[in-house]
């Protein structure tokens, strides 16, 4: 049965039950934490369809290397900053605690954008409408003038009551030294590595892109440093880290000079500031943002940062976000707010493209889903050497990268959006395609050829699936399953 199964599954049936992979469960490390594509909402496709070979790298390189490879393996921190993170949190005056480090990463995770005054008034009236309805049917129809005045005090503040229960409370995040630790203990190996992850898009795919300075905003501990550094080693020349902590900034200052005060920085030409340069004509090649855009109050305040940072943008904007629905909205909201911005906003006229990880320039196809998925990715490293930590673990993370030059043809090619089934015979691949849709794609060595099936089958989450897609016409999972059915 299990045989038979596969084979229809193969022929884009929705009923193989080797297809229902395991993502849900494990944590918020877990690297198969992401809900399968709805059916109905992505479509399977099983016309003959053909690699995209136009560069020749099947003559070149083996198809476990394809052009299209962008994961990485386990990312481990620089050695030397590993030792002086340690050396520093063994000789802080405040006891790290695993509760006290879970405690932060949670919070961190789910923390949630600051709710605008117009939705917390549209939230209200709704609340007033029900309470309002429920209360004055039961009530006598005559009342006196102090009653109803009484009988809206008592609306009033059951109302607020169930704002304060149904609301959620944004405030600002001060990190002050001890702060500014426990954030190193439990979010310097995750950052780092996502940040890894992100700046292997542009390496991979653009070799002769080499930055010379670097502009950090919510820099933090100084991860984007420290990534930059192993990424494009000696080639950029300046570093500029911006953080309204004054304690933070120490920390990172710290970090670089091998935890005394008296060495030199490591990395040379690292500069902290607590404010964005004021000059609006001066641009670094690589401007970033990482987990930061969380942290301001209010919807306004990120659009007119995220326009800040991409006017100082002379190469690459790159932006990375929890791998939640928060996080992958706050990255769409800054992309509309850049892709929209009118010319005269910007002292460079040169338009903005989306270079990773969409393969258009079109809305996200996830946003207009009944049922809402983020587009997030995953990286494993290894995380500090502490005693509750495992030997490996999982970050999830979106992210975004704008670009002033028009994207590759290679850039048109599907992202992976999912993890890679493989089953007997046949791989699953969920992508996101050049036309903004959402497809469900079917490989197998017969129907497809085998380098196609090669280059699937090796391929992983968030990798390019080097393919041709102006034969990709394919059929709603739905309408595939019924299909099925007649025939048989």
């Amino acid at each position: 049965m299990a045989g038979t199964a596969c084979r229809a599954c193969a022929r884009g049936s929705i009923k193989c039950s080797s297809f229902a992979g395991s993502f849900g469960g494990g944590g918020r490390r877990a690297r198969g934490d992401v809900g399968a594509e709805p059916r109905g909402l992505a479509s399977a496709i099983s016309q003959v369809f053909q690699v995209d070979n136009r560069s020749e790298f099947l003559k070149q390189v083996p198809h476990r290397k394809h052009p299209g490879i962008l994961h990485m393996k386990m990312v481990k921190l620089p050695q030397q900053l590993c030792d002086v993170a340690r050396l520093l949190l063994q000789c802080s005056s405040k006891r790290l605690l695993e509760e006290q480090v879970q405690s932060l990463t949670n919070y961190l995770w789910s923390r949630k954008r600051p709710v605008e005054s117009y939705e917390l008034q549209a939230h209200a009236s709704q609340l007033e409408k029900k309470v309002r309805n429920k209360i004055e049917s039961s009530r006598p129809d005559f009342q006196s003038p102090d009653q109803e005045h009484e009988v809206d005090q008592k609306i009033q503040q059951e109302v607020l009551t169930m704002l304060r229960k149904t609301t959620y409370h944004w405030q600002p995040l001060r990190y002050d030294e001890d702060q500014s630790l426990l954030y190193l203990a439990s979010r310097l190996a995750g950052g780092y590595a996502a940040l890894c992850r992100a700046f292997r898009e542009i390496w991979k795919q653009v070799p002769d892109f080499s930055p010379y300075s670097l502009l950090d905003f919510g820099s933090g501990v100084g991860s984007v440093t420290w990534a930059a550094r192993t990424a494009w080693g000696e080639t950029i020349r300046e570093y500029v880290c911006v953080d309204s902590s004054a304690d933070m900034n120490l920390l990172a200052e710290s970090l670089l000079r091998g935890g005394s005060e008296s060495q030199e920085m490591c990395i040379p030409g690292v500069h902290f500031r607590q404010f964005l340069p004021v000059s609006p004509k001066v641009q670094f090649d690589l401007v970033v943002s990482a987990y930061s855009l969380n942290e301001l109050p209010s919807r306004m305040d990120r659009v007119n940062t995220i326009q800040t940072l991409w006017r100082k943008t002379s190469g690459f904007l790159v932006l990375i976000e929890n791998g939640t629905k928060e996080g992958h909205q706050l990255l769409m909201e800054a992309r509309d707010a850049v892709l929209t911005a009118k010319d005269s906003v910007y002292h460079d006229s040169r338009p903005a493209y989306v270079f990773a990880p969409c393969p258009h320039q079109l809305p996200c196809p996830r946003l207009s889903q009944t049922m809402i998925l983020p587009c997030c990715f995953s990286q494993a490293y290894e995380p500090l050497p502490f005693s509750w930590n495992s030997s490996v673990s999982w970050e999830k993370f979106s992210f975004l990268i704008m670009s002033r030059v028009p994207p590759a043809v290679e850039n048109k090619w599907p992202r992976i959006t999912q993890e890679v089934q493989r089953r007997a015979r046949h791989v699953h691949c969920h992508l996101c395609c050049s036309d903004a849709s959402l497809r469900h794609v079917v490989v197998t060595a017969r129907k497809h050829g085998r380098d196609l099936y090669r280059c699937a089958r090796t391929s992983e989450w968030g990798d390019r699936l080097p393919v041709i897609e102006s034969s990709m016409e394919g059929e709603t999972e739905v309408d595939s399953a019924a299909s099925e059915e007649e025939e048989m």
